[in-house]
């Protein structure tokens, strides 16, 4: 999809339309990721498309692997204090 990146009204409905497609993909049983993973853009759909429990295991793995919070910071699971 082609996007000006200058248009702030262009942005947003380019932002409208990707989560109203991923919402249809989990609807479908699909996933909301794709062959780069989850990105930034998608990262609030991850907790509806996985549930909290899935979501609090990454966590506990996260802090145990990277207890200071230095690989990937926010990247995928949301920021938290140290």
């Amino acid at each position: 999809m082609v996007v000006d990146p200058t248009d702030p009204e262009e942005l947003h409905q380019v932002h409208l339309f990707t989560e109203r497609l991923a919402r249809r993909a989990l609807a479908m049983g699909g996933t909301c990721t794709g062959e780069h993973g989850v990105g930034l853009g998608k990262r609030a759909l991850l907790c509806e498309e996985m549930g909290s429990m899935a979501i609090q295991v990454m966590q506990g793995l996260k802090d145990t692997l990277d207890p200071h919070n230095m690989m990937n910071p926010g990247k995928i699971l949301q920021p938290r204090e140290l």
